[in-house]
């Protein structure tokens, strides 16, 4: 499968942007690559999750040719072995734009079948109608008003620390900031993070979080970079971590890593996305 290195990576180039069905356009990247490029296995620590993409630029003809719009949502498991270029992604959708199709259940299956395809795991897409109200984000201890000094941009798990006391709930941080690994684009976003167990101490936490400001990974990969340095640094009972990734290209792309087995991320939304 190609690499984000790759000639035939569409991330960074002029592209054309085709109005008629192609699911070649999609590119698909090995989830491992980026740990191994970083001298880590993914594998080091146990998770569970998904990624949930929301598309708002949906669009197809129905058969007498008038234009169909709604929006979407993707649901691809964490345990495919591939992840989606979100450019390649944005190009695949727009390729529905000029096709007919009967009607709306075709259309969901056809995305569902070649996200399957390219990701190698059961990908599932809900159309939605483009009023629809998504829930809002769970009550969380926001850690951006504590004042702390700030001394490195870059992933340090040296920041993690526990405290004293325990700790059962979600805490939050609208700091997060990533770049995209190719172009150097800054991907904006908030971070949830749920767990059980010995106390962090927040102002470690806040200041790892902000040590993402200048690191180029992918979405996924920094959530997982973040659960996993959470989890050997502090230990807890139970841990779940999940970005909400500000929208570019009419998508926005949700990563969501947990320890528990089973648990179904729900998708709410905040206001900046």
């Amino acid at each position: 499968m190609a690499s984000v290195t790759s000639e035939h990576n569409p991330l960074g180039k002029a592209s054309e942007y085709k109005d008629e069905y192609d699911a070649a356009l999609l590119f698909p990247i090995e989830r491992e690559e980026s740990w191994k490029a970083q001298g880590l296995s993914r594998s080091e620590v146990a998770f569970f999750g998904e990624d949930i993409w929301n598309g708002y630029e949906i669009s197809w003809l129905n058969e007498k040719g008038k234009p169909v719009v709604c929006l979407a949502e993707f649901r691809i498991p964490a345990s495919t072995r591939w992840l989606i270029e979100s450019k390649s992604f944005k190009l695949y959708l727009n390729s529905f734009n000029q096709t007919r199709f009967a009607t709306a259940d075709v259309v969901r299956a056809t995305m569902e079948n070649d996200l399957s395809a390219a990701t190698g795991g059961a990908v599932k897409v809900l159309f939605k109608a483009v009023d629809a109200v998504y829930p809002a984000p769970p009550p969380a201890r926001c850690l951006d008003e504590l004042d702390i000094d700030i001394h490195t941009y870059e992933p340090d798990a040296s920041l993690l620390q526990p405290a004293e006391g325990e700790f059962d709930g979600w805490v939050c941080s609208h700091l997060l900031k990533s770049n995209c690994p190719v172009t150097g684009q800054p991907d904006w976003g908030s971070l949830f993070i749920h767990y059980r167990g010995r106390k962090m101490d927040e102002e470690g936490l806040l200041a790892y979080i902000v040590s993402l400001r200048q690191h180029q990974d992918f979405h996924e990969h920094c959530v997982e970079r973040t659960f996993r340095d959470i989890w050997l640094a502090c230990q807890p009972q139970s841990l779940t971590v999940y970005a909400r990734y500000v929208r570019r290209g009419g998508l926005d792309i949700n990563p969501f890593r947990t320890s528990e087995d089973g648990v179904v991320a729900e998708n709410f939304r905040l206001s900046r996305q």
